[in-house]
């Protein structure tokens, strides 16, 4: 069977900015027939996210995450839909994902390997499934509960960067959710910024691209900082930092400022900023979603019950074609989205 996927074409190089050209879309074929245990899947959503930056390294610099090997498919989070199955779980017409989803139009996949997804969950918006309520909306509610402290009636205030995009625009809502009195965003353009407060519910958001930031975080933030979900890091996290309040908190979710820089993960905070952290006794320890798997599924069906009450509000950038691949990720890395980015491979 004749399918298309994208393979690595070239690495960017540790210090590099990731272009379109880093991937290249072939022509491939697959197995006509489906071994026992396995399953033939059309792929019907990709996606696209900050992680897989370090996967185009030859050295991902962590264990959990596998570097893409160059002229090899490259592989992300996915959904398909069951074409043919041999396997005792899965039926034709299921719908299901993985973490680990080649980037193709077809394949042929263990059925161990995948979960199957109930459409009813999120009002049929299967996508959601990639962010909302998968991984990426797990990270926002598992890092804010496991590591932000928060606790209703505690008027505690929460800074979120990056608060447009995938994680960073749940964290908000979810913070308020939680029980936090007042949720401030941090993005790059006024669209971004609009959107937050008038869709999302965050109090108020600045566009870190105009004016003094570090005075704005202060007259929206008069009594401090008490929780920063950090999505970002350099120059926009250490402003945060520094108007942080004694015993408070920051929720470690990505570096993406660094990501394009050869540095350890997390990166090392510079000497003032570190010494304002010590000072303040702010917690800074790594969040690793994966670390908390057994709560995955009472905090989906969390996800799901605030998406279908329409507290939890959704946005996705939503790209078509498998061609479209590199081009989403290389938007996605340079903060053209709003919201999950997604990839629709087939109706």
């Amino acid at each position: 069977m004749i399918i298309q996927r994208v393979v690595l074409n070239s690495r960017p190089g540790k210090n590099g900015v990731p272009v379109a050209e880093n991937f290249r879309l072939e022509q491939s074929t697959i197995a006509d027939t489906v071994q026992a245990g396995q399953v033939r899947v059309k792929t019907l959503y990709l996606s696209v996210d900050p992680y897989m930056r370090c996967r185009m390294n030859e050295d991902t610099g962590s264990d959990y995450l596998r570097p893409w090997q160059l002229s090899e498919v490259a592989d992300g989070g996915g959904i398909g839909v069951v074409e043919e199955s041999r396997h005792h779980n899965l039926a034709k017409g299921d719908f299901v994902t993985s973490f680990t989803w080649p980037w193709q139009t077809a394949a042929i996949l263990d059925g161990d390997s995948l979960q199957k997804l109930e459409p009813q969950l999120v009002n049929g918006r299967l996508s959601y499934f990639l962010g909302a309520a998968g991984i990426t909306g797990l990270t926002a509610l598992l890092g804010i509960r496991e590591k932000g402290h928060v606790a209703a009636g505690a008027n505690q205030t929460m800074v979120v960067s990056g608060a447009a995009g995938a994680c960073g625009s749940l964290a908000g809502q979810i913070g308020r959710l939680e029980g936090c009195s007042r949720v401030v965003g941090i993005a790059g353009t006024d669209e971004k910024c609009s959107i937050l407060v008038q869709e999302m519910g965050f109090d108020a958001a600045i566009n870190y691209k105009k004016g003094d930031v570090a005075k704005q975080l202060r007259e929206l933030c008069p009594g401090g900082v008490d929780v920063y979900f950090d999505n970002v890091g350099g120059d926009i996290s250490d402003t945060v930092i520094s108007q942080m309040n004694q015993n408070s908190h920051i929720i470690l979710c990505g570096q993406i400022s660094q990501y394009n820089k050869d540095v350890p993960y997390p990166p090392p905070l510079p000497p003032d900023t570190e010494k304002i952290q010590k000072e303040k006794n702010i917690t800074r320890e790594r969040f690793l979603v994966l670390n908390y798997m057994d709560k995955q599924e009472a905090s989906v069906l969390q996800l799901c019950q605030w998406i279908q009450e329409g507290k939890l509000k959704v946005r996705e950038t939503v790209v078509e074609g498998l061609a479209s691949m590199g081009a989403a990720f290389q938007s996605m890395m340079n903060g053209g989205n709003i919201g999950k980015q997604i990839v629709s491979i087939s109706n």
